[in-house]
């Protein structure tokens, strides 16, 4: 579900970091981080935050300071000792008894780090920051997840309209088939070489009204439609559960399909598969 968020934290008296949010439809849960430089420590932490607050979608997170005075860098003495023996050994390998002066050290990359900025107060005014940012994004997607279920509500609605008015077509169907097979029977009995085994024509009846019967796959779809709007009202994440239950209405719309040569049900399974399609379609905004 799409939305978009924004808050701040006071970090004094350091300033204050602000955090935006945009959330974007995502089959899975997608955290991208883009931050300052000076703030470029806190990618990792405000990441998890994300991870911890949303479970699907895109997020992307943006990470602003305002008002606070760069950190003095921090030699790491560690990463410098290291490069420096390693120019020195290099130094015995190809020019033995030169001098390694240490403004060599100059091109080495991140010798110097800004630690200041992992301190608890920038980290609890980045927990404020984002929590407001979070709580605005919510806002917004509830106004929008309003607006989606009463959407989604009148696909299922229509939906199990088409249900009823297929399994109210389905004995008529059946009756329609058996008498189809009846008269081509009584067809090839007219003929000059025709016999017909009455017992082996009962048989084929009843093999052909075992394969029509569409019953379990109504019963079915009526259970998945019942589940479905019982999840349009539960709170939480519920979009990866709908959209298993929609592939299984399809699926079950599928094999009615398949079952049945009658065309006013043929016409009704292509209208609940356009609908369930949409309820699809719909799915993909719901976290």
């Amino acid at each position: 579900m799409t939305g978009f968020g924004s808050g701040e934290g006071a970090a004094a008296p350091r300033g204050k970091l602000q955090v935006e949010l945009r959330a974007l439809n995502h089959r899975f849960l997608e955290i991208r981080v883009r931050a300052a430089r000076e703030l470029a420590e806190l990618s990792a932490h405000v990441e998890l935050l994300a991870r911890e607050r949303f479970s699907r979608g895109r997020i992307e997170i943006v990470l602003r300071a305002e008002a606070m005075p760069a950190a003095s860098p921090v030699l790491d003495v560690e990463r410098a000792t290291s490069a420096y023996r390693q120019l020195g050994a290099l130094r015995d390998a190809i020019a033995p008894g030169e001098p390694v002066p240490l403004s060599l050290l100059s091109v080495v990359p991140d010798l110097f780090v800004v630690s200041e900025v992992t301190s608890e107060p920038v980290r609890d005014a980045l927990g404020r920051a984002f929590a407001a940012a979070a709580s605005d994004l919510d806002a917004m997607r509830a106004r929008e997840g309003a607006a989606l279920e009463r959407a989604m509500r009148h696909h299922l609605g229509r939906a199990s309209e088409l249900l009823r008015e297929i399994e109210g077509r389905a004995p008529e169907a059946l009756a329609g088939a058996e008498k189809r097979l009846r008269e081509r029977v009584a067809r090839l009995a007219g003929s000059a070489e025709g016999t017909v085994d009455p017992a082996r024509l009962e048989q084929e009846i009843a093999l052909l009204a075992d394969r029509s019967d569409i019953a379990e796959e109504i019963a079915r779809l009526r259970s998945h439609v019942e589940q479905l709007d019982s999840m349009l009202s539960e709170a939480g994440p519920v979009g990866r559960r709908v959209e298993f239950l929609l592939q299984e209405m399809m699926r079950e719309a599928n094999t009615i399909g398949s079952k049945c040569a009658d065309a006013a049900i043929a016409r009704g399974v292509v209208a609940l598969k356009a609908e369930v399609e949409r309820l699809r379609e719909q799915a993909q905004n719901i976290e």
